[in-house]
């Protein structure tokens, strides 16, 4: 019970932290004169996968590498079949061309990327199957590709969307970014030893925690950030939020926890990575083979389905 409200605990302080962070750090890029959509693409976007990120540095540095690999693709898995199920049960999402062309075509070439990348025993006759530092920082030059490109883009792009931010005095932002920074480190740290205490009590190991309970609280922005986008009826903000979160995961979380430590993948996680690719590819089919590139109720009936037979999976594998 203590572990679960610790937990519990964190995820707070972990929400709370990267809340207040993007807010205060917001205001100081308005300040600054940034250009809005850049504040969109960069700060916002960092905020919404600063949980993921925290949990997987804490948890890279002690060393709990199952947990770093499960959170990374349970978030993903998450995020595709159980987030955007839900938003399209609530309302069928339609996609801007943008989102379309690059994004969702991206977010499936980093889970093959993923795949390839942990296949060491396949195609390099290994003994073991390894994600090195190496690679990690190729998937953190993926990602600087991505990011730049995306600006680019997103500066020629003509009517979009404006992200709204609070005015605070400099010093006032100070100290939120010091609170968020604080927030997000502290609930991090919880989280994990948390969840490896509750492993251990429960006889789980790090890999379903990751994939379950720390990942599914670790998307809770994601989560809240579309429901609300598809309630107001903004539903490319809402698979665009997604789908840039699990870019977001792979080549930047995954890289740059990589690089603290190289992860190890157990013949147990080839599944995760391969439902994580399935998931992206369903996703891809579903926008490009559709009338109008929209996820329609049924297609997120389907989504919504499938995560609850891979969470049955992971019981049944445990």
């Amino acid at each position: 019970m203590v572990d679960i409200l610790l937990l519990l605990a964190g995820f707070v302080a972990l929400i709370f932290g990267a809340d207040k962070l993007v807010d205060a750090a917001s205001s100081l890029a308005t300040r600054f004169g940034i250009p809005n959509i850049v504040i969109g693409l960069t700060i916002v976007a960092f905020g919404t996968s600063a949980p993921e990120m925290v949990v997987n540095v804490i948890a890279a540095l002690d060393q709990k590498t199952e947990m770093v690999l499960g959170n990374v693709l349970g978030s993903n898995i998450f995020n595709v079949l159980a987030i955007l199920g839900i938003s399209a049960l609530i309302f069928p999402l339609t996609v801007k061309t943008n989102t379309t062309w690059l994004e969702i075509p991206l977010s499936l070439l980093a889970a093959v990327t993923v795949f390839i990348l942990a296949n060491d025993v396949f195609l390099d006759g290994a003994t073991a199957n390894f994600i090195t530092r190496s690679e990690g920082l190729v998937l953190l030059l993926f990602f600087c590709i991505f990011l730049v490109y995306n600006l680019k883009i997103a500066q020629n792009t003509p009517n979009e969307e404006e992200t709204e931010t609070l005015l605070y005095t400099p010093l006032k932002a100070t100290l939120f970014i010091l609170l968020g920074l604080a927030g997000l480190i502290i609930g991090g740290q919880l989280i994990v030893t948390s969840a490896t205490s509750m492993a251990v009590a429960f006889g789980l190991s790090e890999r379903i925690i990751g994939l379950t309970i720390v990942s599914v609280g670790t998307s809770l922005p994601e989560l809240a950030t579309s429901i609300v986008a598809v309630r107001k009826r903004n539903v490319d903000i809402a698979i665009g939020n997604v789908v840039g979160s699990n870019i977001f995961n792979i080549f930047l979380v995954l890289g740059l926890s990589t690089i603290i430590t190289p992860l190890p993948v157990l013949p147990t996680s080839m599944t995760d990575v391969v439902v994580n690719i399935g998931a992206s590819l369903l996703l891809f089919i579903f926008i490009f083979t559709g009338r109008g590139r929209r996820l329609s109720r049924w297609e997120g009936a389907v989504l919504l389905s499938l995560y609850i037979g891979y969470l049955a999976l992971l019981i049944i594998q445990e």
